[in-house]
């Protein structure tokens, strides 16, 4: 039986996978990666745990903001 920081590793690497198939038009990789970690460590901040469903819904509002973001500014 995986230990609890694998399996937290795939729901994290599934998160980045779903949210850059979603965002794969407007941002690489790289970036959606970066939005997977943030936004676990603002959940951590705020609730004092990383909950996978918490992250992916924050991660996934910070890429739609970085979208609106460079939409405006064009």
């Amino acid at each position: 039986m995986p230990d609890a920081n694998e399996s937290d590793a795939d729901a994290y690497a599934a998160i980045v996978e779903r949210l850059r198939g979603e965002f794969a038009d407007s941002h690489p990789e790289s970036i959606v990666t970066r939005c997977v970690d943030a936004a676990r460590q603002g959940a951590k901040q705020v609730t004092g745990g990383e909950a996978p469903d918490l992250v992916e819904r924050i991660a996934r509002q910070h890429l739609r903001v970085l979208d609106l973001a460079h939409s405006q500014s064009q």
